[in-house]
Protein backbone atom coordinates (compact mmCIF):
# COMPACT_ATOMS: atom_id res chain seq x y z
CA UNK A 1 0.00 0.00 0.00
CA UNK A 2 3.02 2.51 0.63
CA UNK A 3 4.46 1.33 -2.62
CA UNK A 4 0.82 2.45 -4.27
CA UNK A 5 0.48 6.14 -2.13
CA UNK A 6 4.45 6.40 -3.67
CA UNK A 7 3.29 5.87 -6.94
CA UNK A 8 0.99 8.22 -6.80
CA UNK A 9 2.83 10.82 -5.81
CA UNK A 10 5.60 10.19 -8.13
CA UNK A 11 3.18 10.20 -10.54
CA UNK A 12 1.87 13.91 -9.71
CA UNK A 13 5.13 15.71 -9.19
CA UNK A 14 6.45 14.71 -12.53
CA UNK A 15 3.31 16.42 -14.40
CA UNK A 16 4.68 17.93 -17.60
CA UNK A 17 5.30 22.07 -16.96
CA UNK A 18 3.81 24.27 -20.09
CA UNK A 19 6.10 26.66 -21.11
CA UNK A 20 6.85 29.48 -23.91
CA UNK A 21 8.69 32.60 -24.59
CA UNK A 22 7.61 35.56 -26.13
CA UNK A 23 10.21 37.44 -28.39
CA UNK A 24 9.29 40.93 -26.62
CA UNK A 25 11.58 42.67 -29.00
CA UNK A 26 9.64 41.10 -32.22
CA UNK A 27 6.31 41.83 -30.21
CA UNK A 28 7.08 45.42 -29.87
CA UNK A 29 7.89 45.65 -33.55
CA UNK A 30 4.57 43.97 -34.53
CA UNK A 31 2.04 44.86 -32.19
CA UNK A 32 -0.26 47.87 -33.87
CA UNK A 33 -0.48 49.96 -30.93
CA UNK A 34 3.29 50.16 -31.14
CA UNK A 35 3.25 50.99 -34.43
CA UNK A 36 0.54 53.38 -33.79
CA UNK A 37 2.43 55.51 -30.84
CA UNK A 38 5.50 55.15 -32.86
CA UNK A 39 3.99 56.45 -36.37
CA UNK A 40 2.10 59.42 -33.90
CA UNK A 41 5.85 60.69 -32.25
CA UNK A 42 7.23 60.49 -35.32
CA UNK A 43 4.69 62.78 -37.41
CA UNK A 44 4.95 64.98 -33.88
CA UNK A 45 8.91 65.36 -34.30
CA UNK A 46 8.50 66.36 -38.05
CA UNK A 47 6.18 68.89 -37.25
CA UNK A 48 7.95 70.39 -34.65
CA UNK A 49 10.56 69.93 -36.64
CA UNK A 50 9.48 71.92 -39.33
CA UNK A 51 8.96 74.79 -37.06
CA UNK A 52 12.40 74.93 -35.49
CA UNK A 53 13.65 74.37 -39.15
CA UNK A 54 12.47 77.36 -40.35
CA UNK A 55 13.48 79.22 -37.97
CA UNK A 56 16.98 77.81 -38.15
CA UNK A 57 16.95 79.01 -41.44
CA UNK A 58 16.03 82.32 -40.73
CA UNK A 59 18.95 82.29 -38.60
CA UNK A 60 21.02 80.60 -41.15
CA UNK A 61 20.34 83.69 -43.49
CA UNK A 62 20.89 85.99 -40.73
CA UNK A 63 23.81 85.09 -40.16
CA UNK A 64 25.50 84.76 -43.91
CA UNK A 65 24.58 88.38 -44.54
CA UNK A 66 26.34 89.31 -41.14
CA UNK A 67 29.26 87.88 -42.48
CA UNK A 68 28.87 90.20 -45.75
CA UNK A 69 27.67 93.33 -43.73
CA UNK A 70 29.95 93.04 -40.93
CA UNK A 71 33.17 95.11 -42.93
CA UNK A 72 31.48 97.83 -44.04
CA UNK A 73 29.34 98.34 -40.86
CA UNK A 74 32.34 98.48 -38.23
CA UNK A 75 33.49 96.43 -35.35
CA UNK A 76 30.70 98.20 -33.69
CA UNK A 77 27.91 96.90 -35.55
CA UNK A 78 29.67 93.63 -35.98
CA UNK A 79 30.26 92.84 -32.36
CA UNK A 80 26.54 94.18 -31.45
CA UNK A 81 25.17 91.60 -34.91
CA UNK A 82 27.58 88.74 -33.92
CA UNK A 83 26.18 88.73 -29.91
CA UNK A 84 22.68 88.88 -30.79
CA UNK A 85 23.44 86.01 -33.18
CA UNK A 86 24.82 84.23 -30.53
CA UNK A 87 22.08 84.63 -28.30
CA UNK A 88 19.53 83.29 -30.84
CA UNK A 89 21.73 80.24 -31.81
CA UNK A 90 22.12 79.64 -28.09
CA UNK A 91 17.95 79.68 -28.00
CA UNK A 92 17.74 77.84 -30.94
CA UNK A 93 19.29 74.83 -29.10
CA UNK A 94 17.70 75.51 -26.32
CA UNK A 95 14.66 75.01 -28.54
CA UNK A 96 15.80 71.74 -30.06
CA UNK A 97 16.70 70.34 -26.39
CA UNK A 98 13.27 70.87 -25.34
CA UNK A 99 11.17 69.48 -28.10
CA UNK A 100 13.55 66.48 -27.46
CA UNK A 101 12.81 65.84 -24.13
CA UNK A 102 9.00 66.59 -24.56
CA UNK A 103 8.84 64.07 -27.25
CA UNK A 104 10.62 61.57 -24.86
CA UNK A 105 8.61 61.78 -22.00
CA UNK A 106 5.50 61.72 -23.76
CA UNK A 107 6.31 58.99 -25.90
CA UNK A 108 8.28 57.03 -22.74
CA UNK A 109 4.98 57.49 -20.57
CA UNK A 110 3.02 55.99 -23.44
CA UNK A 111 5.32 53.32 -24.14
CA UNK A 112 5.63 52.53 -20.36
CA UNK A 113 1.49 52.02 -19.91
CA UNK A 114 1.88 50.24 -23.46
CA UNK A 115 4.59 47.84 -21.90
CA UNK A 116 2.68 47.28 -18.77
CA UNK A 117 -0.44 46.49 -20.31
CA UNK A 118 1.22 43.95 -21.96
CA UNK A 119 2.62 42.56 -19.18
CA UNK A 120 -0.70 41.98 -17.93
CA UNK A 121 -2.41 40.57 -21.15
CA UNK A 122 0.33 37.73 -21.13
CA UNK A 123 0.20 37.07 -17.59
CA UNK A 124 -3.87 36.90 -18.30
CA UNK A 125 -2.86 34.73 -22.00
CA UNK A 126 -1.10 32.44 -19.40
CA UNK A 127 -3.30 31.70 -17.42
CA UNK A 128 -5.98 31.02 -19.52
CA UNK A 129 -4.15 28.78 -21.90
CA UNK A 130 -2.75 27.12 -18.98
CA UNK A 131 0.83 28.07 -19.13
CA UNK A 132 2.93 27.69 -16.44
CA UNK A 133 5.91 29.76 -17.02
CA UNK A 134 6.28 32.46 -20.17
CA UNK A 135 9.27 33.96 -20.72
CA UNK A 136 10.55 37.25 -22.05
CA UNK A 137 13.41 37.05 -24.66
CA UNK A 138 14.32 40.29 -26.47
CA UNK A 139 16.93 43.11 -25.34
CA UNK A 140 16.20 42.03 -21.45
CA UNK A 141 17.49 38.44 -22.05
CA UNK A 142 16.57 35.98 -19.50
CA UNK A 143 16.43 32.97 -21.51
CA UNK A 144 19.33 31.79 -23.34
CA UNK A 145 18.49 28.59 -25.27
CA UNK A 146 14.65 27.91 -26.14
CA UNK A 147 13.23 25.51 -28.86
CA UNK A 148 11.26 27.55 -30.99
CA UNK A 149 8.15 25.24 -29.92
CA UNK A 150 7.59 27.41 -26.91
CA UNK A 151 7.65 30.46 -29.05
CA UNK A 152 4.32 31.77 -28.77
CA UNK A 153 5.05 35.01 -29.58
CA UNK A 154 3.00 35.54 -33.09
CA UNK A 155 0.00 34.02 -30.95
CA UNK A 156 0.65 36.86 -28.71
CA UNK A 157 0.41 39.67 -31.25
CA UNK A 158 -2.07 38.46 -32.92
CA UNK A 159 -3.94 38.17 -29.93
CA UNK A 160 -3.09 41.71 -28.79
CA UNK A 161 -3.64 43.28 -32.57
CA UNK A 162 -7.43 41.41 -32.38
CA UNK A 163 -7.66 43.01 -28.97
CA UNK A 164 -6.63 46.74 -30.31
CA UNK A 165 -8.63 46.44 -33.34
CA UNK A 166 -11.71 45.15 -31.65
CA UNK A 167 -11.95 48.50 -29.91
CA UNK A 168 -11.01 47.38 -26.45
CA UNK A 169 -7.44 49.81 -26.55
CA UNK A 170 -10.02 52.37 -24.83
CA UNK A 171 -10.61 49.79 -21.88
CA UNK A 172 -6.92 49.38 -22.02
CA UNK A 173 -5.80 52.88 -21.95
CA UNK A 174 -8.52 53.37 -19.17
CA UNK A 175 -6.86 50.63 -17.04
CA UNK A 176 -3.07 52.31 -17.81
CA UNK A 177 -2.79 52.83 -13.72
CA UNK A 178 1.02 52.62 -12.72
CA UNK A 179 1.93 49.46 -12.46
CA UNK A 180 2.10 47.33 -9.16
CA UNK A 181 5.32 45.80 -8.61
Amino acid sequence: MAFAVFSCNQTQATKEVKTAYVDTSKLLKEYTEAKDIEAKYKAKSEEMGRELEAEVNRFKSDAANFQKNAQANGQVWAQQKGAELQKREQQLSYAQQAILEQLQQESGTEMDSLVSNVKKFIKDYGKEKGYDYIYGTGEAVSILYAQEKYDITNEIVKSLNDKYKSGSKTDTNKTAAPAKK
